[in-house]
């Protein structure tokens, strides 16, 4: 078969692969060779397993040939952000720092991924220590976005956003503190899902912020998402923020369809100062979901303005406990623009700390009561599509602000609240550029936004978009 191969979702390979029509070998080679050829444009990858990884897809031919197909990810190459440990590979954060790590353990994750047969393609590039939303940082270079070069991808899981899009890997690995599932997701024209806090293990994740970090995917459909969180949420005996709740089927009622949901819309924070063209492909996304027949009913979410001094407050300081030995031993090989945030975490007292901790609670308690109005939050993903590399500000609507806070601005929230959210594309600007929708929902029912993205993306087109790469 071609090497459109590469551009089918794990939904779509899954079968071909069970009934032997596709070679796991055929497979991985093809997705080696089009890393190999894209990688000078896209530079997604940091470290790139392909030994590893065509041995361990003969391996999975053979399992498959005897019989002993372990699932929808056997034989699928995956690839994974460069925060979450690995075996015998480096594992770098994306930092000089830890540009020599090689570790002699797997993320949970990453173990579970493994034990669902899915085969590693690499380690993604992300902007350094997860701390940024560019991916514009050193030592191992930008990561480009596949629609358009020079163009940022997002971040920090940009390197997992670019290399899903481009078709590197069939799904990617990323996490997400403050939007980097959603934000690279939204900026590369891909599916993104944070899951609820504690829904799915962070051992083996290298933390920035401790009470914010998430791990998820990044896929070409909200299926092969929902998927993937089937095989990573559990309880983790060795994270002690998993929660021990069963984790159900994410794919079993998802094509149930919306009739009768209620899709609350926050006029408050979320659609205030929009690019113009995000405003319109959000608000016509909306109207389909209605037109599907969900009931759209407007809410509003109290004090969720106040998530960027929350986050940031708790973020700095957690991030600035976490890093202080690397910090002292090594304060030059980190970017200067990490270090000077590193920097101002540790001036972070703690009582600013603990004032941080108890108005996130009060904005927790504004997503519950608003929740009890709607069954799904909608709104932009990203107020602003992606910008040039470099490029230090954006204008939304009548206000110009700094690019991360202005990427931020949406995805925040929900990490501040914990609460489980994905990012879909819902449209392109005249530009080309990505343009996507966010659906939240209440915490660990993961499955209701699946079922309204997936509903979304099934009455529209945007997602079998290919980006228009060599």
């Amino acid at each position: 078969m071609s090497t459109e191969l590469l551009d089918l979702s794990v939904t779509e390979l899954a079968p071909l692969l069970e009934r032997r029509e596709v070679s796991p070998v055929e497979l991985v080679r093809q997705s080696l060779a089009r890393i190999e050829a894209l990688e000078p444009q896209i530079n997604a990858y940091i470290t790139v397993t392909a030994e590893q990884a065509m041995a361990d897809a003969a391996a999975a031919e053979q399992e498959i040939a005897a019989g002993h197909y372990r699932g929808p990810f056997h034989g699928i190459p995956v690839g994974l952000k460069d925060l979450l440990v690995t075996n015998g590979v480096r594992t770098t954060g994306g930092s000089a720092v830890l540009a020599d790590y090689v570790p002699d353990f797997d993320a949970t994750t990453v173990e579970k991924l493994r034990a669902a047969g899915a085969i590693s393609t690499g380690k993604l590039g992300m902007h350094e220590f997860a701390y940024g939303v560019t991916n514009t940082n050193l030592p191992f270079g930008a990561v480009q976005n596949p629609w358009k070069l020079g163009y940022i991808p997002g971040g920090s899981s940009g390197g997992s956003g670019a290399a899903v899009a481009a078709g590197e890997c069939s799904i990617a690995l990323g996490s997400d503190t403050g939007g980097s599932i959603r934000i690279p997701a939204a900026c590369c024209g891909v599916v993104g899902l944070m899951p609820t806090y504690g829904r799915v293990s962070r051992y083996g994740a290298l933390a920035l912020g401790w009470s914010f970090d998430h791990v998820g995917p990044l896929a070409k459909t909200v299926r092969d998402a929902a998927l993937m969180l089937g095989v990573l949420a559990g309880y983790d005996h060795r994270d002690v923020s998993t929660v021990d709740l069963p984790a159900p089927d994410y794919t079993a009622n998802i094509d149930g369809g919306v009739a009768g949901l209620r899709i609350g819309v926050p006029r408050n924070h979320f659609f205030e100062n929009l690019h113009p063209e995000v405003q319109s492909a959000v608000e016509a996304a909306i109207g389909v979901l209605a037109a599907q027949g969900a009931h759209v009913v407007e809410i509003e979410v109290p004090q969720v303005e106040l998530s960027p001094l929350v986050g940031w407050t708790i973020v700095l300081a957690e991030a600035a406990s976490y890093h202080e030995h690397l910090l002292r031993a090594h304060p030059e090989k980190y970017d200067p623009s990490v270090r000077v945030l590193l920097e101002a975490g540790e001036a972070i007292s703690a009582t600013k700390y603990l004032k941080a901790q108890r108005l996130r609670t009060v904005i927790k308690e504004s997503f519950r009561a608003a929740m009890e109005q709607c069954d799904v939050i909608a709104t932009p993903t990203l107020p602003h599509p992606a910008c040039p590399h470099g490029q230090e500000t954006v204008q939304c609507g009548a206000v110009t602000e700094p690019v991360i806070n202005a990427l931020i601005r949406c995805t925040l929230p929900f990490d501040v609240s914990g609460q489980p959210a994905i990012a879909l594309p819902c449209g392109f600007t005249s530009d080309g550029l990505p343009i996507s929708l966010q659906l939240a929902g209440r915490p660990f029912d993961e499955a209701t936004i699946c079922r309204a993205a997936h509903t979304y993306e099934a009455a529209t087109d945007w997602h079998i978009r290919t980006p228009p790469l060599g």
